[in-house]
């Protein structure tokens, strides 16, 4: 049994409707004026709207800052920060995918630690306390709601810096599963996979201990039983919650544990074919787990006892091939390609791509060694 330190920071908040208490919850942390980080769609949406007006109502003076694209840039952070220094927030919030968590993040390192991104890539690099932080996730995909990391994209080489510290961990998230119906499919698609990843990644790293794998156990039941259905059926709301949940969970297991080599693998696909992150790890992820499975079947059949082979899940007894045919099938019925071909990546392409790939920090967490053969080999075999 490993030893871990697990101490929850972010208080969750679970409900349809729920974004109405967004006011209150910020008016509880002492704030007057806060500064919303989100992104056009949805503004376009009306979510960002909705938590404005809830700001307001409760006497918050609020701004909008809605530059923010996928996969946040160090130009996006610098534009955010521009906005705070404008207004001068007591309160950040993150309303959107991912990618608006993670970069109102970014904007809270700088507004109050100064300097840039690149100074606190890594862990524990802030030196004075942060703003205090609301996320609330329009998607089931990251868990960022529920982590202290933020994935922020260098504009000018591409590469993902990972900044950690506790002190860039929310104080709350408000997790609203009515937000995510709004999503189009393909959306729900590639974040829905990618939070697969982390309850799958997350159960089987090196550092996995008795909290994150309680965590990365019902992130699994939750987001490998309703994925399939939120595609058929977009408008369930409780199969919407059960993902969003899944998706908070899989974050806290990672929070605990970290990922493996999947995501390593991922990020330069995304890098050098600006291939969505969901698709990439989709491709990517049933070969990792079968890969593990040549030295750790044990721990997969573990978690296939919790599911029991019921709706829908493999047998316990299939291991990681079970998971992995799983996990391929649900790439399939998501209409995501499964072969890196499929998306233009040429053979010739793969030793660096697998060189770039086994210098990312998470395949550190992996269970089984992967250098740059190891990663070559995993490349081919999605080719």
């Amino acid at each position: 049994m490993s030893p871990f330190d697990f101490h929850p920071r972010t208080r969750i908040v679970f409900g349809p409707g729920r974004i109405d208490q967004l006011g209150a919850l910020a008016g509880e942390l002492g704030a007057r004026r806060a500064l919303v980080v989100s992104d056009p769609g949805i503004v376009a949406a009306g979510h960002a709207q909705r938590g404005i007006d809830s700001l307001r109502k409760s006497g918050i003076e609020t701004h909008l800052f809605d530059a923010v694209a996928e996969n946040p840039s160090t130009d996006n952070v610098d534009a955010g920060l521009a906005v705070a220094k404008r207004y001068d927030p007591e309160l950040l919030v993150g309303l959107g995918g991912g990618s608006s968590m993670d970069c109102a993040k970014g904007i809270n390192f700088l507004y109050s630690n100064g300097g840039k991104i690149k100074d606190y890539w890594g862990i524990n690099k802030a030196t004075q306390p942060m703003l205090p932080m609301i996320a609330v996730p329009t998607t089931a995909g990251t868990g960022s709601e529920a982590q202290s990391f933020a994935l922020i994209s260098d504009s000018r080489t591409h590469v993902k810096m990972a900044c950690g510290d506790k002190k860039a961990s929310f104080r709350v998230a408000l997790l609203d599963p009515a937000l995510t119906v709004t999503q189009p499919q393909r959306v729900t698609a590639l974040t829905g996979i990618d939070a697969i990843a982390h309850a799958l990644e997350s159960y089987v790293t090196k550092t996995r201990n008795p909290a994150s794998m309680a965590f990365s156990r019902e992130a699994w039941l939750l987001l490998g039983g309703n994925f399939a259905h939120v595609l058929e059926t977009p408008d369930d709301l409780d199969a919407r919650g059960g993902m969003q949940l899944g998706a908070c969970f899989a974050g806290l297991a990672i929070e605990n544990s970290m990922l493996g080599a999947c995501h390593a693998l991922a990020n330069p696909l995304t890098a050098h074919y600006g291939i969505a992150h969901g698709q990439a790890i989709g491709m990517m992820l049933p070969h990792v787990i079968r890969f593990n499975g040549e030295a750790y079947n044990q721990w997969y059949l573990d978690l296939l006892e919790c599911t029991g082979g019921i709706n829908g899940f493999p047998p316990p007894q299939t291991g990681a091939a079970g998971v992995a045919d799983f996990v391929a099938g649900l790439v399939d019925r998501a209409k995501l390609p499964l072969r890196l071909a499929d998306c233009g990546v040429e053979q010739a392409q793969l030793p660096t791509l697998a060189a770039e790939a086994a210098t990312q920090w998470t395949g550190k967490h992996n269970p089984r060694h992967v250098g740059e053969a190891e990663m070559l080999q995993l490349y081919e075999a999605a080719l």
